[in-house]
């Protein structure tokens, strides 16, 4: 048997008696007229004729009983917080046990319940996401069911701005991805469902993440996994904060897409600077209004990583303010405003001297990491050995005098030459 995550049901009594309780309390606000006969019909499934078999050796009577009792449900119900819970909690123990978790029956019922917990007031919200929880929680951890419970959960949060209630990771996504037994066209309708959760609840960011999933899952030369690709690319464009576009090249969907415009576009953004991001506007002038992306904000990510790559050229030496301005196509006044803004975004890190108008680049983010910049890295390692030999030498003539004041120079020595090797590769 499947296992299935824990939720603990406390109930007393008979099937009959819990059935019974399920009934009345579904009813509980309905016209007397009609709750009477509600139960009165209740009351005739559950009735034992001369002959028959006592109900909790009946199958067939237990699953009319509960259908019965799942008809009723149209609500949260009219009861405090902890009723509400326990009697779905009771149904989804009744329902998981009575049929086998793949057969239409439960979907059937699992289908209509999740219409009603997502339809239902938001006044009591919190138990909302606690019952389809705990559905999600009771059903066996590779079935089927667990797909559109969940997507129920993320559009109810969605819907109502709390998706972080959820705390959903990628992790966890990953993992039932991996253990629900369900088609590869179901795993793509998830990932988009939380990439349209996450763009619904304005966080962007976090969506892209998801879309690198999404477009993966997709056949990168079907017409869904093109349209999804450029999908993406227009939202990494977007986002002002998203500086690593190199995972995004690399998914074969993308790559497949090079004849469109928006993919040289990326392109310059992963390997070029301002003068081949002027050139590619001016071949194509109606592109960024047709796919409402913001020129000034897209002119401002160009200059941060043509400022990274330029300060990844200079790791461990002075960058003068003078070739920054040049590169950055700035004013030599403006060079401080723009290191601050690179700092602050993470990539790079380095110290600003208006004496000799220059940035001392401490550390620096690679757009890519390709041949090229392997090449950088091995000089840098060559130079760190020949650094490293260097201190080795004033050590040990340090030794040999019996000299405490050299401590200094080495101190110096490995501090200028562990800058001269950081590296990033974002």
């Amino acid at each position: 048997m499947a296992t299935a995550d824990s939720v603990s049901v406390f109930a007393e009594g008979t099937f009959e008696e819990q059935i019974q309780e399920l009934v009345d309390y579904a009813t509980r606000s309905s016209p007397e007229d009609e709750r009477a006969t509600a139960l009165q019909s209740f009351r005739d499934i559950v009735r034992l004729d001369e002959g028959a078999r006592p109900i909790e050796q009946d199958q067939e009577r237990r699953r009319n009983a509960l259908t019965f009792a799942l008809d009723q449900t149209n609500s949260l119900g009219d009861g405090s917080e902890q009723e509400m819970e326990g009697y779905f909690n009771l149904l989804f123990s009744h329902l998981l046990t009575l049929w086998p978790a793949n057969s239409p029956e439960i979907q059937h019922h699992v289908s209509s319940l999740l219409g009603v917990l997502a339809s239902s007031p938001s006044e009591h919200p919190s138990v909302r996401y606690r019952v389809i929880s705990n559905l999600f929680n009771a059903t066996p951890r590779n079935s089927a069911l667990r797909l559109p419970i969940y997507t129920t959960l993320l559009q109810v949060a969605a819907t109502n701005g709390e998706l972080e209630t959820l705390r959903l990771s990628r992790k966890d996504v990953e993992q039932w991805l991996q253990e629900w037994d369900i088609s590869r066209e179901e795993r793509s309708q998830f990932l988009q469902s939380i990439v349209d959760a996450f763009i619904q609840s304005g966080q962007s960011e976090t969506a892209y993440h998801y879309t690198l999933s999404y477009v993966a899952s997709l056949p990168s030369s079907s017409p869904e996994g093109r349209l999804a690709a450029i999908d993406a690319i227009v939202l990494a464009l977007r986002l002002p904060s998203l500086f690593d576009l190199d995972p995004l090249f690399k998914l074969d969907a993308v790559v497949l897409a090079k004849d469109h415009e928006l993919f040289s576009l990326l392109q310059v953004f992963l390997n070029n600077g301002l003068p081949e991001f002027y050139s590619w506007l001016e071949s194509h002038p109606a592109v960024l209004e047709e796919y409402e992306l913001d020129r000034a904000q897209l002119e401002r990510k160009i200059r941060l990583l043509s400022f990274a790559s330029l300060g990844f050229a200079h790791v461990g030496h002075d960058l003068p303010y003078s070739e920054i301005a040049s590169v950055l196509q700035i004013e030599l006044n403006q060079v401080e405003k723009w290191a601050i803004d690179v700092i602050r975004a993470g990539l790079l890190s380095g110290k600003l001297s208006q004496t000799t108008q220059s940035l001392h680049v401490y550390r620096s983010s690679a757009r890519t990491f390709e041949r090229e910049q392997w090449e950088a890295l091995e000089k840098r390692l060559v130079a760190w050995k020949a650094g490293l030999a260097s201190v080795l030498e004033v050590v040990t003539s340090a030794q040999k005098r019996g000299n405490g004041s050299a401590v200094s120079e080495v101190v110096q020595q490995v501090t200028q030459t562990s800058e001269s090797v950081q590296v990033d590769a974002d």
